[in-house]
């Protein structure tokens, strides 16, 4: 019987004082917490399973409080996110949400979050970003980036940036979103790598690139926070890798 089989961890690196990602697969969350070790869930292929990475906004108050209500709300929605608009109503949701528990709480004003997720489906995958966490296609072609960033062009001899143009929440007026929102045929990859940019600011798509061509799930995942803070764990680094298997 095919099955949905996802690896995750979140750390909180090796600068920050506290972890500001959250992480949802299926009903289950992780919440500004720290996983020793990499954990393996596995699901039946079939119900609609939302699998996502939330990186609350460094320099303003209060993102893992507001990383941990995006998460929380994609999973009380669970199986009624069947398809591309659903995802699309629900990020609305969760930015509207983090607006008004903002106005509510004067000490979670600009608070905000980026999200980067994959929706499984029957028959495809329905992958979606808002800020610069990322999803990864990893398959025979090698590594292909399927999120859109939300960033400026970095600076002059630089890979990276750490602004961003769109988040979730984020600012004192009330933004509306534009999720960017891919939908593709199951089988298309063998894998997707879901993650914050703690992994993705220190190790270049070079080195994920060969460490998922080597290893599978718990050692891949396990390579790919190694190679994060071996390059300096600058940030929180959160990424889950979800797999359909036989």
């Amino acid at each position: 019987m095919p099955y949905i089989s996802v690896t995750a961890l979140s750390h909180v690196g090796l600068v920050r004082e506290h972890n500001e990602d959250s992480l949802v697969i299926g009903p289950w969350t992780l919440c500004g917490t720290v996983t020793d070790n990499p954990q393996t869930l596995l699901f039946p292929l079939g119900r609609p399973l939302v699998v996502a990475v939330a990186d609350g906004l460094g320099g303003q108050p209060a993102g893992e409080v507001a990383s941990a209500l995006v998460v929380r709300r994609l999973a009380s929605l669970g199986t009624s996110l069947d398809g591309e608009e659903r995802i699309r109503d629900a990020l609305d949701l969760c930015n509207r949400e983090l607006y008004a528990a903002a106005d509510s709480e004067p000490g979670l004003a600009t608070m905000g979050t980026t999200v980067a997720g994959a929706l499984v489906l029957p028959e495809s995958w329905v992958t979606f970003n808002v800020g610069d966490s990322k999803v990864y296609a990893a398959g025979g072609a090698g590594l292909q980036q399927v999120s859109v960033d939300d960033s400026p062009p970095p600076p002059p001899g630089r890979r990276t940036t750490s602004a961003v143009t769109q988040t979730l929440g984020g600012s004192r007026l009330f933004r509306d979103v534009e999720p960017h929102v891919t939908v593709t045929a199951l089988g298309g990859a063998d894998r997707y790598l879901l993650c914050s940019d703690g992994l993705t600011d220190p190790v270049p798509d070079e080195a994920i690139d060969e460490v998922l061509r080597v290893h599978d799930d718990g050692r891949a995942a396990f390579e790919l926070w190694k190679a994060a803070i071996e390059a300096g764990g600058p940030d929180n680094i959160t990424l889950a890798l979800v797999r359909i298997g036989e």
